[in-house]
């Protein structure tokens, strides 16, 4: 099978590269950027890319690569980063310029170019930098500037080196995709050859490798991730499966329920349904630290977990792996990749948490290099049923990270019913969108979407009589990845629809406002 190596260098969306080869249907893996050239030859790929970075070339710590990559005879494809680590290391000048560019910009075309063949002579791409190259290798021309930049992009098409200042990667760069479709049908001459079916079998069999004949433990939460890790491990390993349910107390409305009900009747595995509601509840009692909250409950998700393993293990059936549903984003956003890169953190993920002492499980993580609607994709082609892949984004901390401050059994209450009203409208405005349209991510529809409970109080007026009660903040977001992330524009009348509802319906809630911060800057949750 053919084989897309992305060099990573630690920028914060570079692994979007990697995503938008596989969008066009080409295998692609991510690797350090400073992996030897010799362990790039032995995977054999059939093309590299180099990812952008945060750092400077000429900086004491900056990335490098091993400049006999370029000795290969592969075609070779560098972005912003990438292309002034090309430019240094064969012989260019990378300068540090007075005026940056970051956000959208013009570049005109100066010369023919094989990566920009029909795509527009004047267009808009993403420009992300203050270094720049301002002179090109030997071999090197020049095809495209912008009035800030004189090097946007450059090639040498007798060694099939390919560059650019800007990030094609991203939907901003408008004629990105058709870049890299240059790049990797045209330039290097690949075939359409990757899809949701052997990705599941590629998967299954990884799986069925790694375990041999041990037993395996699932953490399922009943959201797309695990639940298709589920289904990857139940083909792979069958009843060497076991799939654990941990009731933290934190779930939305009546889903405790809804998971028992499918993992016990949709998949032939074993199902253990642990109630820690109670022991969850003291642990978080008075925590206001969004961070302080992951790490108790990751924490507690690990010992839950050990005494399941350690009654299987009383019981005859020792565990060895344990499976879960990481993906990308997680890695990512944790700035623990296993890429090599640096990126910085911006929130921990309780999956991510170190185990406690006394844990021996070895890791099972399938879906670690894949974006959410890659998940989907895959979670259709083994079967899951519809409502299950397309159910809403949850994260591992549950509503504890919805609720500002101190966790209460009063907030949690509120909270449920409010993000249940938040939900049943905006499921029916998205089936209506859907029926519309025939679009799951149609340009008005919402990705996900949730009710907050801020640690405030406000006054109102209800019922002629004045009121001191809490407000909700509904999240409704339209995204592809989680990467990125853009406020939907809901219809008014749904979104009265939903506040009026909420306070009718919700006690101690007397205010509704609607967040319409995109992400960036902002995350998608608000802790």
């Amino acid at each position: 099978m053919q084989k897309v190596i992305v060099l990573d260098f630690g920028a914060q969306y570079g692994q979007l590269i990697a995503r938008r080869v596989r969008d066009l249907n080409v295998y692609s893996e991510i690797l350090p950027c400073d992996t030897p050239a010799s362990e790039i030859a032995a995977e054999n790929p059939s093309a590299i890319i180099l990812s952008g970075g945060p750092a400077s070339v000429y900086a004491d710590d900056a990335p490098e690569l091993d400049p006999a990559i370029f000795e290969l005879g592969l075609p070779i494809l560098g972005f912003c980063y990438g292309q002034q680590i090309m430019a240094k290391t064969l012989g260019g000048i990378v300068g540090h310029t007075e005026i940056g560019e970051y956000g959208p910009a013009t570049i005109t075309r100066v010369s023919p170019s094989r990566l920009l063949e029909g795509t527009p002579d004047e267009q808009t791409v993403w420009m992300s930098h203050r270094d720049s190259v301002t002179k090109v290798p030997d071999g090197f021309v020049i095809t495209s500037s912008t009035d800030v930049c004189p090097v946007a992009s450059m090639e040498c098409a007798e060694r099939n080196l390919y560059a650019t200042q800007f990030h094609p990667e991203v939907r901003h760069s408008v004629h990105g995709e058709d870049m890299l479709s240059n790049f990797l049908f045209d330039i290097c001459g690949l075939i359409r050859d990757w899809d949701a079916e052997g990705i599941a079998d590629i998967l299954v069999s990884s799986i069925r490798n790694q375990v041999g004949s041990d037993r395996v433990i699932l953490g399922l939460s009943g959201g797309v991730d695990s639940s298709v890790v589920a289904a990857l491990c139940a083909r792979a390993i069958g009843k060497q499966l076991t799939c654990v349910f941990v009731n933290h107390g934190l779930l939305r409305k009546d889903e405790p329920e809804e998971v028992e009900a499918v993992f016990t009747k949709q998949f032939d595995v074993d199902f253990v349904h642990v109630h820690a509601e109670e022991r969850y509840a003291a642990l978080l009692a008075e925590v206001t630290d969004p961070e302080e909250k992951r790490r108790i409950i990751g924490t507690q998700f690990w010992k839950e977990f050990f005494a399941v393993a350690q009654d299987l293990a009383e019981d005859g059936r020792p565990v060895r792996f344990m499976a879960q549903g990481t993906i990308y984003p997680d890695i990512i956003e944790s700035g623990a990749r296993k890429t090599g890169g640096k990126a910085s953190t911006i929130k921990s993920h309780h999956n991510l948490i170190p185990f406690p002492e006394g844990v021996s499980f070895e890791l099972i993580e399938p879906l670690d290099h894949f974006f959410k609607d890659e998940v989907r994709t895959l979670g259709l082609a083994l079967g899951l049923p519809e409502a299950m892949v397309y159910r809403q984004p949850f994260p591992g901390p549950g509503l504890a990270i919805r609720i500002i401050g101190a966790v209460t059994l009063e907030k949690l209450t509120i909270l449920k019913n409010a993000d249940a009203i938040v939900r049943e409208e905006l499921d029916a405005y998205n089936a209506r969108l859907f029926e519309e349209t025939g679009e799951r991510n149609s340009e008005h529809s919402c990705w996900q979407y949730f009710a907050v409970l801020p640690d405030i109080k406000s006054v109102g007026v209800m019922g002629d009589e004045r009121t001191y009660a809490r407000p909700i903040v509904l999240r409704a977001v339209e995204s592809e990845d989680a990467m990125t992330a853009d406020w939907a524009k809901l219809p008014y009348d749904v979104l009265a629809r939903i506040s009026g509802r909420i306070v009718a319906e919700v006690p101690g809630v007397n205010r509704v406002m609607y967040d319409i911060t995109p992400k960036p800057p902002a995350t998608i949750e608000w802790e």
